[in-house]
Order: C-alpha cells, then structure tokens, then sequence
C-alpha cells in the first residue's frame, strides 16, 4: 500500500520555488534543511499531520553528489522549462512500510532504495539511477520513513491544509489504472486535460488558493 506523504515543487533555483509559494498561498514556507547524499536544499510547509508540501532544488553551496540528483534536478533545462510552462508542483511522494517490495513490483521505474538525511532525520528512498522522475512524475516518488515516521507533525502550523490534489491528464484512464496497479492510496483526483499537470488547493488564513 502507497500512502501520499508529501507534494513537491521541483524549482530551478530554492528562491524562485519560495517565491511562487508565497505569491500562490501568501505563505512563507519555513525552511527544512540540506541532503547531503543529493546536493539539494529544501523549505517545508505543513500541510495536515502527516503531509507537507516541499520546495526542492539544487543546492549551489553543496558539491555535487557523484551521482544524478533526485527530482530531475541535474536536468536544469528541463528543470527551468517545466517552470516557465507553469508545471512547478511538479511531482509527489507516497511512503511505504514495504519500500524494498515496492520497488521490486516495478523494477526501473522506481530505482533504488537510497539512504537519505537531512540533519538527525533519516530516511530510505528510491531513486532511480538517471535521477530523473518516474514516468516523468506521473508516477509518485517512493520513500520509506524511520522510526519517526512522517516529520509534518514537528513542522511550524501556518494554518495551511490539503483541500484537494488533481492531476490534468490526456488519458485520464490510464493514469487512474497506473495507480490501481501501484496500489496508490489518496492519489490525486484525475480530469483530463491537454497537458499532464498537478495543482492542488490548499486552505491557508487567507482563505483557499491553488498551487500549480
């Protein structure tokens, strides 16, 4: 069983991804820490008690990891034209008790259970070895949490909340079947569109907005 844990912004640069948060929700989003296993920093919005939202991107400070980074980021032409064409919530995560089973239920396509830190938190993650998204991110990222389990409970409450997650697909079906098969809990509300895209509405102070 696959559980949705987090959504991602996937930006060209960390303060381009806090920016077109707070432009979208009127939230500044905390910042959460660095990954040294991939190079990359993170901010983290809380978004329920065991979800959260995260803006993700290189981090220029950090040498590079020896191996492609996760989320596509090596991939800065990609990376930046996704974020002109307006498809930055870009990818999402589900979590697993089982992420070697997982896994193994689709080689290639979720890569490799990975370590991964950032700060004392630690976590097993499946990266696949040219770093780039499954399925382009159609397919959600696959990760398994430690003994603490998802961190949004220790996040900052800034009175943001999950109201809904969609996907615009041109082939609504085949989208919702590939998450039947993954088994995928929660997955995301499907309607067909001309362009693979997320967007998710969120309840913050200021009252509803929609982060795309």
């Amino acid at each position: 069983m696959l559980t949705l844990d987090h959504l991602a912004v996937v930006a060209p640069t960390l303060a381009e991804g806090i920016a077109h948060v707070r432009e979208s929700l009127e939230l500044d989003i905390p910042e959460g820490g660095r990954h040294r296993e991939m190079g990359t920093r993170n901010h983290l919005l809380r978004l329920g008690e065991a979800l959260f939202l995260e803006v993700i991107a290189v981090d220029p400070k950090a040498p590079h990891p020896g191996r492609p980074r996760w989320f596509g980021l090596d991939d800065a032409g990609g990376v930046r034209a996704d974020w002109e064409a307006g498809r930055r919530l870009r990818a999402f995560v589900a979590r697993t008790d089982d992420l070697d089973g997982a896994v193994a239920q689709r080689p290639g396509l979720f890569g490799r259970p990975a370590r991964m830190t950032r700060g004392a938190l630690a976590w097993r993650f499946g990266v696949r070895d040219d770093g780039a998204l499954p399925l382009d991110g159609l397919a959600p990222c696959l990760m398994a949490w430690g003994p603490e389990g998802n961190p949004a409970r220790a996040m900052p409450n800034l009175g943001a909340r999950l109201l809904a997650f969609r996907l615009d697909h041109p082939d609504p079906e085949a989208a919702a079947a590939l998450y039947r098969e993954i088994g995928l809990i929660d997955s995301p509300e499907i309607r067909e569109g001309p362009v693979f895209r997320y967007t998710a509405e969120i309840e913050t102070p200021s009252g509803p907005r929609t982060l795309a």
